[in-house]
């Protein structure tokens, strides 16, 4: 399953980049895309349970960052 998510106000691209690093280390994530200039994650996973922990981790690495979609 393929999702998109919008990421208001992700600081900037190095962020970017080791928020992808930590998406994609999450079990059940196959693939993780986080495009800064675009401000969009998106990520490819096996089960959608998985898009709440996806969600948690962007929270917790970016507190005042939005996490839409």
């Amino acid at each position: 399953m393929k999702k998109v998510y919008k990421l208001n106000e992700i600081d900037c691209a190095n962020c970017a980049t080791k928020l992808e690093a930590k998406i994609a280390k999450i079990k059940g994530v196959s693939e993780a895309c986080v495009n800064f200039m675009a401000q969009k994650l998106t990520v490819e996973v096996e089960d959608e349970s998985v898009l709440d922990e996806v969600k948690a981790v962007c929270k917790k690495f970016e507190p005042d960052m939005q996490v839409i979609g």
